[in-house]
């Protein structure tokens, strides 16, 4: 079991970062700390294909893109997500997840959010080659943040979140320490209503520039890896079938904007391009992801993620949901479909995604995760 979860967490470590490799496929993996900041942590977004850049705003916006606040239609609201994680190979690997937001002033103009993630890899038992038991860690990511979302004018808003992440793979295990870092998330979001014929329809579009920030080192500072700085950006277009049906269409594109490492012929080659790696800057990071990289733009264009996702609502209190999130082969081979459903009332809502995968020998198979959501202002009412 010990071996398993080893496995697991370099798998974990390497899949969420887009470098699984693909059979027969010629790749040059991203090198970035704290994956588990990529894993989509709420049950709506990741019954749509892990969707949420532009889709109406909710509780667990923080994550998707934080300016969606400014445009809540409740004043307050409060959420709690649970993810088992990797459970065709172990059965303790889990994603907490809370996250609330409370609108500002009586103009409702402005929204302060906050969120903490929590990721647990279980218990760990390290050996040495007699199999003798050295001791047992217990590795885990968390991370909190603090955001702020305006809206600018009628049908635009801005978000900004700064957030510190805690990484600790290992404590006590010789040569590894826990790591840290600072970042920021940039965020904006249009949101309008559009005539298509006879039918009033909710346009959204979305941009979000996440966790922008310092390095995180698990060596003491002898090297550091980049955070997995993201570009996400979507769309999304509200469709009323009639008074009480409801259709919605969303798509996101996904980059990393981390530079690609250095790919030489010999190993001392290979070690001396790497101390170059490690010696740029985050913010040079993110213009040499867009530029450079060993197989030109061709490579560039196979390190973007796409989701295509559909929520039909009824009288807005049942949900079903339906997505589909492609990885090139090259850079992880991440495919796979994904279907959630949805139950509300006044003030609570209960939300479910399964994830089945298109590939084979897929870890992430049957993957679920559930949601649970609570309007304030409801609840407030109720109790009056």
């Amino acid at each position: 079991m010990s071996k398993i979860k080893i496995l697991t967490a370099l798998f974990l470590f390497v899949c969420i970062a887009g470098t699984v490799q693909a059979q027969h496929t010629v790749f040059n993996p991203l090198i970035v700390g704290v994956p588990s900041l990529t894993i989509a942590p709420d049950a709506r977004g990741g019954g749509m294909g892990d969707i949420g850049a532009a889709t109406e705003p909710d509780i667990y916006s923080q994550y998707w893109n934080p300016a969606k606040y400014a445009f809540a239609y409740s004043k307050a609201g409060i959420g709690l997500s649970y993810t088992p994680w990797l459970t065709k190979l172990v059965n303790d690997i889990n994603l907490f997840y809370l996250s609330g937001y409370y609108k500002l002033g009586d103009t409702d103009r402005s929204a302060i959010a906050a969120s903490l993630r929590y990721f647990s890899l279980g218990q760990i038992d390290m050996r040495n080659n007699d199999n003798q038991l050295i001791q047992t860690v217990s590795p885990y990511e968390a991370a909190f943040d603090f955001g702020y979302s305006l809206k600018t004018s009628e049908s635009f808003s801005m978000g900004v979140t700064l957030r510190y992440i805690y990484s600790d793979l290992g404590s006590g295990v010789e040569g590894m320490y826990p790591g840290s870092a600072w970042a920021v998330d940039i965020a904006g979001y249009y949101h309008k209503y559009v005539m298509l014929g006879s039918s009033e329809c909710l346009l959204g579009l979305g941009i979000n520039a996440s966790n922008i920030g310092s390095k995180v080192s698990y060596d003491g500072g002898t090297t550091s890896n980049f955070l997995p700085t993201n570009l996400k950006i979507g769309g999304s277009l509200l469709f009323p079938m009639d008074e009480y049906n409801k259709i919605a269409f969303n798509v996101d594109a996904n980059k990393y904007m981390v530079p690609t490492p250095p790919i030489t012929d010999s190993l001392s080659d290979r070690q001396a391009a790497l101390n170059e790696y490690y010696a740029i800057s985050p913010i040079s990071g993110i213009f040499k992801s867009f530029s450079e990289a060993p197989g030109g733009i061709g490579q560039k264009l196979k390190e973007i993620n796409w989701s295509l996702g559909a929520e039909y609502s009824y009288q807005d209190q049942f949900f079903v949901r339906g997505g589909y999130f492609h990885e090139d082969p090259s850079q992880g081979n991440r495919q796979y479909f994904s279907l959630g459903a949805g139950f509300k009332l006044t003030s609570f809502q209960l939300d479910v995604a399964y994830l089945i995968s298109t590939v084979p020998s897929n870890p992430l198979d049957q993957t679920l995760r559930f949601s649970l959501s609570f309007d304030m202002e409801g609840l407030r009412n109720l109790m009056k």
